[in-house]
């Protein structure tokens, strides 16, 4: 890569690794509050499997991806330090390294799983296939270009990875993120109109109000996300290796963003199951209409906890948390 601005890959090595290390310790201690939310005074067989599988991928994902990174790190400053041509510099900006590789076909598989899972919630809220028509096209298109960066980094030559942004590497990289920001931005938009339109037609039957509504808790996320990612578009039009930088901070970030969302529906979920056993203050009808109306749009089945993963991120959430 042609480091303008002065970053040295060196120093964008370990700046990235100090900075995703930080957040991936905020990520477990997110990871370890939605175990709990989720598992709290419940049975197993009580538990949202759906959600227990992602929140584990996206775990697993980010532990693995430290890991690739911190042998990355050790391999150009340790390892390779005195053998390697052009010293630790070169090292990191050579994209055809296997840790690079791995790390980056580790953050395409994340980003596929978070995109996927939005545009699941969108399908679940909307109850029509018609709706994640455009959003699963591009679904593909993210996969297609992420294949292709992961692909070329492990086939690149000495003249792609001088010129790094202006090869087809770099094309492909700008490609990738875009799409993947087109496509949650989208998935988003959909499923918070949704989610808000259906606030509106129930709001005359919920007699409180929630403190933090979920609508928000999908913005913040989203913003969180979308700022991350727009960072990375920004650096690349720079031609800047802080894009470095920010690939590695993206796959904790996209745990934080997911665990904020799961951690809500958790609670909303509490909060339900905690209203259902109040026995004073209002009648069974209205009791039958705060708990089950809200649900109706949504869900088909309104007791089976363990539905679908949409039915807490998205449905449930929100119906829920009402």
């Amino acid at each position: 890569m042609v480091a303008l601005e002065g970053i040295p890959m060196d120093a964008a090595a370990v700046m990235s690794s100090v900075l995703e290390g930080i957040l991936y310790g905020f990520s477990v201690l997110m990871c370890l509050g939605t175990i709990w939310t989720f598992t709290y005074k419940r049975h197993m067989q009580d538990v949202n499997r759906p959600i227990a599988v992602v929140a584990t991928l996206l775990f697993v994902f980010s532990t693995t991806h430290i890991v690739v990174v911190i042998i990355h790190l050790e391999r150009g400053l340790v390892k390779y330090r005195d053998t390697f041509p052009g010293g630790p510099v070169a090292f990191f900006a050579d994209v055809t390294q296997v840790t690079f590789v791995i790390k980056n076909a580790i953050y395409t598989l994340q980003t596929l799983l978070g995109d996927g899972v939005v545009i699941y919630r969108c399908y679940i809220v909307w109850q029509s296939v018609w709706i994640i028509i455009l959003p699963c096209m591009m679904w593909c298109g993210v996969a297609a270009s992420g294949i292709c960066s992961v692909y070329y980094f492990s086939q690149a030559s000495t003249a792609e990875i001088e010129n790094f942004f202006a090869s087809r590497i770099g094309h492909w990289v700008a490609t990738f993120l875009a799409s993947t920001l087109a496509t949650n931005a989208l998935s988003t938009g959909l499923l918070a109109y949704r989610i808000w339109t259906i606030e509106r037609k129930v709001s005359a039957v919920c007699t409180t109000r929630r403190k933090v509504p979920i609508l928000r808790v999908l913005i913040d996320a989203a913003v969180l996300y979308s700022a991350a990612l727009g960072s990375s578009i920004i650096c690349f039009s720079l031609w800047n290796d802080g894009l470095y930088v920010m690939g590695d901070l993206i796959v904790p970030i996209v745990s934080i963003a997911f665990y904020m969302v799961f951690i809500r529906i958790a609670t909303s979920q509490n909060n339900q199951h905690h209203l259902s056993n109040l026995s004073g203050g209002a009648t069974e009808t209205e009791r039958r209409k705060l708990q089950q109306h809200p649900m109706q749009p949504l869900i088909r089945r309104p007791n089976d906890s363990k539905s679908s993963l949409g039915d807490s991120p998205k449905v449930e959430t929100h119906s829920l948390a009402y």
